[in-house]
C-alpha cells in the first residue's frame, strides 16, 4: 500500500487536480447559467481559482524536485512555499470578487430558475473535488509536500462551500426567500477568505525557516538521547545547540556533539557518522550538520538566543 502512495507523486496528483478543476468549472458554470444564481456563480469562481492554483502548484513542485546546483547549493525545496502563498492570494482575491458580485443581489434579489439541475451539477462537482482532496491529503503526508496539502485543503474548502450553497439554495427554493442566494455567496466568500489567510500565514512561516514539526523534533531528541551517556556523573558524550528547520519536503538539524578531548579524530568521526545515520533513519529526508567539540569547550555566538 505504501508503494501505491509513493507512485502518487505530487506532480501526478496536481496534474489530476488541473483536470478535475477543468471539469468542475464546466459543471458549475453550467449550473450558474441554468439557474442565474449568484451563489452558484461564487462556487464557479472558486473552481477557477482551483485551476490557477493547481497549475502554479504543479510548476512549483516540479521546480522543487530539481537537484541542487551552483546557484542553489541547498536545493529548490522552498519553491513549494511560493505555491501555498500564491494560492492564498488567489483565494482572497476570489473572495473579494464574490462579495462584490453578491452585494447588489442582496438588496435586489433575482428569481432563480431550474434549481433542480443546478443543484445536481453542483453536487456532482463536489463529489469529484472531495474524492481527489482525500487522496491528495493522504499523499501530502507521505511526501511531506506543502503544495499538495495546500491544494487538497483548498479542494476540501470548495467541497464545504458547495455543500453550503446547495443547502442554502434548497432553502431559498422551498421558502421563496431569494435574498438567501446572495447571503450564501457572501458566506462562501468569508469562508474561503479565511482559508486563504491561513495559507498565506503557513507559507510565510516556511520561508522564515520555521522549526520542524513537534513529532519530528521528538524523534531527533530520542536519537540523541540514545547516544548520550555519562561516567561517574560526568558527561562523556552530550549534545547541545540543537536547531531545526524545514524547507518544503526537506528537514534540517544543526547541533554540537561534545566528547572527550583525548579521543582520536577517527573515533570521533565514526561516532558522528553513526549519529547521522541514526537521525536519517529516524526521520527520512533529514539532513544533519554535526560540529565536533571537546567536552570542556563551549561554542559562543552573537545571537542572543544562543547565549541563553
Amino acid at each position: 500500500m505504501h508503494a501505491v502512495w509513493n507512485r502518487l507523486t505530487p506532480q501526478r496528483l496536481l496534474a489530476a487536480s488541473v483536470t478535475v478543476a477543468l471539469a468542475t468549472i464546466a459543471l458549475k458554470t453550467l449550473a450558474w447559467w441554468l439557474t442565474d444564481s449568484v451563489g452558484l456563480l461564487s462556487d464557479a469562481l472558486e473552481s477557477v481559482v482551483n485551476l490557477a492554483s493547481a497549475l502554479f502548484g504543479l510548476w512549483m513542485v516540479t521546480l522543487a524536485a530539481r537537484p541542487a546546483d551552483d546557484n542553489h547549493p541547498y536545493g529548490h525545496h522552498k519553491a513549494e512555499y511560493f505555491s501555498s502563498g500564491f494560492e492564498g492570494i488567489l483565494i482572497i482575491i476570489a473572495a473579494l470578487g464574490i462579495v462584490w458580485a453578491a452585494a447588489g443581489r442582496l438588496w435586489a434579489p433575482q428569481p432563480l430558475q431550474r434549481l433542480d439541475w443546478g443543484l445536481a451539477l453542483s453536487v456532482l462537482s463536489s463529489v469529484l473535488n472531495g474524492g481527489l482532496a482525500w487522496v491528495m491529503l493522504r499523499a501530502s503526508r507521505v511526501h511531506r509536500s506543502l503544495a499538495l496539502e495546500a491544494d487538497a485543503r483548498h479542494l476540501l474548502t470548495d467541497v464545504w462551500t458547495s455543500a453550503g450553497v446547495v443547502v442554502g439554495l434548497a432553502l431559498a427554493w422551498v421558502s421563496g426567500w431569494l435574498w438567501l442566494d446572495a447571503a450564501i455567496a457572501i458566506g462562501v466568500a468569508l469562508n474561503i477568505g479565511r482559508e486563504g489567510a491561513h495559507l498565506l500565514w503557513q507559507s510565510s512561516q516556511g520561508l522564515m525557516d520555521e522549526a520542524v514539526e513537534p513529532e519530528v523534533r521528538a524523534a531527533i531528541d530520542a536519537v540523541l538521547a540514545g547516544f548520550s551517556y555519562q561516567r561517574n556523573g560526568a558527561d562523556i558524550v552530550r549534545f547541545d545547540h540543537v536547531y531545526t528547520r524545514k524547507a518544503g519536503q526537506r528537514r534540517y538539524v544543526d547541533l554540537h556533539m561534545h566528547m572527550p578531548a583525548a579521543w582520536t579524530l577517527g573515533r570521533a568521526a565514526a561516532l558522528r557518522a553513526s549519529v547521522e545515520q541514526a537521525l536519517m533513519s529516524a526521520v527520512p529526508g533529514l539532513r544533519a550538520s554535526i560540529q565536533l567539540l571537546p567536552s570542556d569547550v563551549e561554542a559562543h555566538f552573537d545571537d542572543l538566543c544562543d547565549l541563553k
